[in-house]
């Protein structure tokens, strides 16, 4: 959540116009972003350039939003609520793994001690057995 807060703050959004047609067609890859040449104004007046994703055949002149940082640069937008769910998921996750992890291992532990303790067992028997087997059949 810090890294999600510190990013909404040192980010903002800005529109920016598209210098050259975005290549590309809609059609049946609509989700694959094609690299534009934008530009926009930070807010100190300056006329920046730069590449951003945008959608397969957008026309030069088309307005965009980009996000920036503080340096004016283009960046990727900030974390969002998202974060939140991400970050219970992989807590989740993670505790759902070391929970498996402690009792595969206590089941594996428990296994060998058997397994030793019966082969103990199995020799002590086979030590005592003869004798008590005789005292039956008198």
């Amino acid at each position: 959540m810090r890294a999600a807060q510190a990013q909404s703050v040192q980010r903002h959004e800005v529109a920016a116009r598209l210098t050259a047609d975005a290549g590309g067609t809609r059609g049946i890859a609509e989700d694959a972003m094609r690299q534009g040449q934008v530009r926009w104004t930070d807010k100190d007046g300056k006329e920046r350039t730069g590449t951003a994703l945008v959608n397969p055949g957008t026309p030069k002149g088309t307005t965009v939003r980009i996000w920036v940082d503080q340096e004016g640069t283009i960046s990727s937008p900030p974390m969002t609520a998202a974060a939140t769910t991400t970050g219970w998921l992989v807590g989740g996750t993670t505790a759902v793994a070391v929970a498996t992890g402690v009792i595969a291992a206590r089941t594996g532990m428990r296994l060998v001690l058997d397994r030793r303790r019966y082969a103990q067992w199995d020799a002590e028997w086979d030590l005592v057995e003869p004798g008590w087997s005789a005292r039956f059949h008198q």
